[in-house]
């Protein structure tokens, strides 16, 4: 029998740093609700509310909060990581590290796509696949990417880490640097397909400042915040970058994706924030009831976060089906209806996060890594990351039809991609699973 939320809580231990899990609550919630309420859903079609009302791009200054999930992620990767290295001086703990950090990310991701994968080929089978139903055949992956980057920070954490011990912001100085150099080389010199590097370089400087966090070296963060918005604020207003840190659709350029070096400035000024507030969001997790429902929340904080999308897209298709005017995006009558599509959306996840949330449960951790078994981890993380990642682009629309994607110049189909995440996941299960003798 698992342990209750009420019970965690009582057991947390004083040394826990409560703002932390705050935090990862915080931002993953943000994003499901501005996905929700960015949705603007005709019978066309799903677009985008901040390209019909422009003016609205700004608020994803404060709104666009994934980066502060990673910088989350980088601070627990260091201690989980430094913890198993004193647990086991003499060994390599990489395979149980990966193993560890991964169980409460993939056994719900993988529950995710076997069940729309199975969904999305009877659906197709039966001659289905159009309307509403295609578009969500499409769309329910898209968040993937999330996990994918996800699944990068934890595999490089260790010689990540070590460099941040070794050289502090040095090391963050460097990621930053190569950021730089490759929108140099992307916007200046108009070279092909560099760009892509930021996927790595941004992510993964912003993951570099969890470790800072980690080492208490954040001792300015009023001065990171406005340098941060004050770089952001110039890319945008001097350079070719757009307005909004989220992206567009029909946009020639967007922040996000691939990431951009403004959305690197974002990253710094959203993490100087949350610094800057980590008194009081401590002086608040600190109350028993308050910590109780952050407990609890971050035991689904995944399992919802893959199943808002189903959720919302569910909720449309029942308006369509029951021939509930849908009305034209930002007009009156569309907001005066928002509150009750947002309420039957998290109604519809609180029902699917009870189906599925068993999957979020950790299972048993290992006693002791095995020698030798780093090489198979690597192997199962690097399948799972492409898989996801292209599982991501192509969706599960046109399973007959063979449809693919392009991943780093390969052609990728959902079946291919669920099957490298799926072997891959397995490979770190068996490396990581360690020995008890």
């Amino acid at each position: 029998m698992g342990t209750s939320a009420r019970e965690l809580a009582d057991l947390t231990p004083g040394t826990r740093d409560r703002y932390i899990d705050l935090l990862r609550v915080v931002s993953l919630g943000t994003v499901v609700i501005g996905h929700w309420l960015m949705a603007a859903v005709t019978d066309d079609g799903v677009g985008n509310l901040l390209a019909v009302v422009p003016e609205l791009q700004l608020l994803t200054w404060v709104l666009q909060i994934m980066p502060v999930f990673f910088f989350v992620g980088g601070f627990s990767h260091a201690l989980s990581y430094r913890s198993l290295r004193r647990k086991h001086p003499d060994r390599s703990v990489y395979s149980v590290f990966l193993r560890g950090r991964l169980q409460r990310l993939l056994r719900p991701t993988m529950a995710f796509v076997l069940v729309w994968g199975a969904a999305a080929l009877a659906v197709q089978l039966l001659g289905g696949g159009g309307g509403m139903t295609g578009v969500a055949l499409r769309l329910v992956t898209q968040p993937l990417w999330f996990i994918g980057i996800y699944l990068a920070m934890v595999a490089f954490t260790p010689p990540l880490l070590k460099l941040h011990e070794r050289h502090g912001w040095a090391a963050f100085g460097a990621l930053l640097g190569a950021a730089v150099a490759v929108d140099v080389l992307r916007f200046a010199a108009d070279v092909p397909f560099v760009e892509f590097l930021n996927f790595a370089f941004v992510w993964l400087a912003v993951h570099q400042l969890g470790f800072l966090r980690a080492d208490g070296r954040i001792r300015m963060p009023a001065a990171l915040a406005a340098a941060g918005l004050a770089g952001a604020a110039a890319l945008v207003a001097l350079g070719p970058y757009p307005l909004s840190m989220v992206g567009m659709p029909g946009e020639k350029v967007s922040n996000m994706a691939p990431p951009t070096l403004a959305l690197l400035c974002h990253g710094l000024w959203l993490v100087g924030a949350v610094e800057l507030l980590k008194g009081r969001g401590a002086g608040l997790v600190s109350r028993p009831r308050v910590w109780r429902g952050v407990v609890a929340a971050n035991g689904i904080a995944m399992t919802a976060f893959l199943w808002h999308l189903t959720a919302m897209l569910g909720v449309y298709g029942a308006m369509i089906a029951t021939g509930t005017a849908l009305p034209e995006p930002a007009t009156g009558g569309w907001w005066a209806q928002m509150p009750m599509r947002i309420a039957a959306a998290a109604g519809l996840t609180a029902l699917l996060v009870a189906v599925f949330r068993r999957f979020e449960r950790p299972a048993g951790a290992a006693a002791a890594p095995v020698p030798g078994t780093g090489p198979i981890a690597t192997a199962g993380i690097t399948l799972c990351l492409f898989g996801v990642l292209g599982l991501s682009m192509v969706g599960f629309g046109g399973l007959l039809e063979g449809r693919t994607a392009t991943l780093i110049a390969v052609q990728v189909s959902a079946p291919a991609a669920v099957a490298m995440a799926l072997g891959g996941w397995l490979l770190v299960e068996r490396a990581g699973r360690g020995s008890r003798a």
